[in-house]
């Protein structure tokens, strides 16, 4: 027969799982310590917490640091850490998809080069007739030229920009 005491013994977390779950708080922390200043001002952080990983950025011996890490990590062990894991995970969710759009405005910009008039077609049917071709195939033009040319890529540059202005709020 199992009594009381065993029986809470075997619903707590095993020696390996906790060390699991405090070196990915101490990690957390470490995400928080490589935030710029301004993103961390905006997460949700006790004030003990921010002012520890505010002094870890200052912290420059190894030794010191490595310290102030495990302080973090120990702080994190008393707090929910599950909003600060969301606004991270929001932060990277934000950039993947900055990344994704800025891929986009140059995949149709290297096409509308390489393509010209029916990939500037292309872009009036994706674009539901929202821009100016005239102007648009002036540009690809000149940035046309300036790449036979091997000159500087101004108009493609200029090109990239109105690109990102006509696809920004997509």
């Amino acid at each position: 027969m199992i009594s009381d005491e065993e029986d809470s013994y075997d619903d707590r977390p095993s020696k390996s799982e906790r060390k699991r779950q405090s070196t990915e708080l101490q990690d957390l922390g470490e995400a928080l310590i490589a935030l710029p200043a301004s993103e961390l001002a905006d997460l949700p952080l006790p004030d003990n917490l921010r002012d520890a990983v505010e002094l870890a950025r200052r912290i420059t011996a190894h030794g010191g640091l490595y310290r102030q890490k495990q302080y973090i990590g120990k702080l994190m062990r008393k707090i929910d850490a599950e909003p600060i894991r969301e606004a991270l995970a929001a932060k990277k969710n934000r950039e993947r998809v900055a990344a994704l759009h800025f891929r986009k405005i140059e995949q149709w910009r290297d096409r509308l080069l390489n393509e010209g008039a029916s990939a500037l077609e292309a872009l009036k049917s994706d674009t539901q007739g929202e821009i100016d071709t005239s102007s648009l195939a002036t540009l690809i033009e000149r940035a046309q030229a300036e790449r036979s040319r091997q000159q500087p890529p101004h108009a493609s540059r200029e090109l990239f920009r109105v690109l990102r202005d006509l696809l920004g709020g997509r």
